[in-house]
């Protein structure tokens, strides 16, 4: 007799994918979970130890610095928000992988202990880490395997068809429990996070001091009137940031200490209290992103309230072989600053008050760095506690760390506000406006050119100091056609800004900028 065989059923393409799709899910859900899982943790121990925050400021740190420069020049202060939706899309397709191997063989969980092994070393390598940094991601990484385990387990199986409508609920009800405690988990955390360290609170109730001596006020002969010119002041809101902060720091004014230490007579440790004790001092500065291109948009004015950072460090006693001024932030970045710059009469600043309000938190809060005539990479550190005198040849800071160069003076600048880019304008007279800028050497000339014509002296707006921009118009008699203007200034040294092209990498962009304007 011949034998007969039987031969299973063929699963029909939309059983295979609800399957996959479940698989899908599960790892999502066990994603969800280890990240609100390790953020809860977190809150106890330093936000900067969340395995989200310990991923992300890890590709910031290594990421080069053509691809840093490409993203703020495309997303400008955005880059952080760009940065967070690529993470989350990335850690979405790897969740939906693990989940879908866990579900077809039990490959899931060793991937994701793998990958808990790999945050928690990225984590103790944070530079304020501490060995209790890990325990976010442990517990992270535990709950996103049970998660996983219990999901799948309730996935209806390809094999056992007879039995999916009582495992499809059962897989139902457990992604529903596993998907509501990690929206819990997050939303503890956010809770507590802003119970435990309520910055925006202790913001609203934070006082200014009375400076001896208020910045002097802008005169209207300083900054013209014309729509599209960029205001002399510019907004908090609109003011530019750039830093390596995925999360911002969540220092109160009770909490924060200013350490001044290394090469000195002593070591000085400032809170308000003693700070309040000393007379502040409000200025007009211009500040400038290292990595603003051309005619870009990385820089702004603002009246700033603090105290002279000079008499802080004599307070402590400078030796007189220190070159370095190596300042910290709270989450452990650091800044290098040639202490000549802040020693030499300038009005380098620890800065308390931004267009008289406390320093807004994404801007330093309580405290920050402001050293005029320096790129803010090598000056201007945002929620500051600790200053150490040293010097270049024994210590380094993040950027430099990264090739950038050491010293960073801005170089001069002009930019073209109007006519906006790609205008089209008529015939007749025409109105050219902008900025330049050359801090600590001042703004002396402007010239515009059209085209391949000769260079046109433009008008600048009275000068305020040669720490600010300096605005400026011209009248232009378009005529029409296609046409491309370009901008160049003078410093107050006689050097005429350079025309060559470079990127801001390693000391800051140069080049003339223009702008294409159609006239009808």
């Amino acid at each position: 007799m011949s034998r007969s065989t039987v031969i299973a059923p063929q699963q029909s393409s939309p059983v295979v994918r609800r399957h996959w799709m479940r698989g899908a899910v599960a790892g999502l859900l066990a994603a969800a979970l280890v990240l609100g899982a390790g953020q809860l943790v977190s809150v106890f121990i330093d936000p900067a130890s969340s395995p989200f925050f310990v991923l992300g400021a890890t590709m910031v740190d290594h990421t080069p610095h053509t691809l840093k420069d490409a993203a703020i020049r495309r997303f400008g202060s955005n880059d952080k928000l760009a940065l967070f939706i690529s993470m989350s899309v990335v850690m979405a397709i790897g969740a939906a992988l693990v989940g879908m191997l866990e579900r077809r063989r039990p490959l899931g969980t060793p991937m994701l202990l793998l990958l808990g092994g790999v945050t928690a070393l990225f984590a103790l390598q944070r530079p304020t880490a501490t060995v209790w940094f890990v325990l976010p991601t442990v517990a992270g990484i535990a709950a996103g395997i049970v998660a996983l385990r219990l999901v799948v387990a309730g996935t209806p199986s390809l094999r056992t068809p007879e039995s999916a409508n009582m495992t499809r609920r059962r897989f139902l009800i457990t992604a529903v429990s596993v998907g509501a405690l990690a929206v819990g988990t997050v939303s503890a955390a956010r809770w507590l996070g802003a119970h435990l360290r309520d910055v925006v609170a202790d913001r609203a109730r934070f006082l200014l001091p009375r400076p001896l001596r208020s910045a002097l006020a802008v005169p209207p002969e300083a900054q013209p009137q014309i729509a599209g010119l960029t205001p002399f002041i510019t907004p908090d809101d609109r003011f530019y940031r750039v830093d390596t902060a995925l999360q911002l720091p969540a220092l109160t004014s009770g909490d924060w200490r200013l350490r001044i230490h290394g090469m000195t007579d002593r070591t000085v440790e400032l809170d308000f209290d003693g700070l309040r004790q000393r007379t502040a001092v409000e200025r007009i500065l211009t500040l400038t992103c290292v990595s603003n291109e051309v005619g870009g948009e990385l820089a702004g004015t603002a009246r700033w309230l603090g105290y002279p950072l000079a008499d802080l460090l004599a307070d402590a006693g400078v030796h007189p072989d220190a070159d370095m001024l190596l300042s910290r932030s709270i989450d452990g970045f650091t800044v290098g600053t040639p202490l000549s710059a802040v020693l030499d009469g300038r009005d380098a600043l620890l800065v308390i008050g931004m267009n008289g309000a406390p320093l807004p938190i994404a801007h330093g809060y309580p405290a920050r760095l402001i050293v005029p005539g320096l790129y803010g990479y090598v000056s201007a550190t945002k929620w500051v506690v600790d200053l150490e005198i040293t010097r270049f040849d024994r210590a380094s800071a993040y950027w430099t760390d990264r090739g950038w160069a050491d010293h960073g003076p801005i170089k001069t600048a002009s930019r073209i506000d109007v006519p906006a880019a790609f205008a089209t304008v008529p015939a007749g007279a025409v109105t050219v406006a902008g900025v330049a800028w050359a801090q600590q050497r001042g703004i002396a000339s402007i010239e515009v050119q059209v085209d391949d014509q000769p260079w046109q002296p433009a008008t600048p707006a009275a000068e305020y100091s040669i720490d600010t921009w300096r605005q400026w118009t011209w009248q232009w008699m378009a005529e029409a056609g296609n046409h491309t203007l370009r901008v160049r200034a003078t410093d107050r040294s006689g050097q005429l800004q350079s025309e060559q092209r470079t990127p801001p990498f390693p000391s800051g962009s140069t080049g003339w900028h223009s702008r294409m304007v159609t006239v009808r």
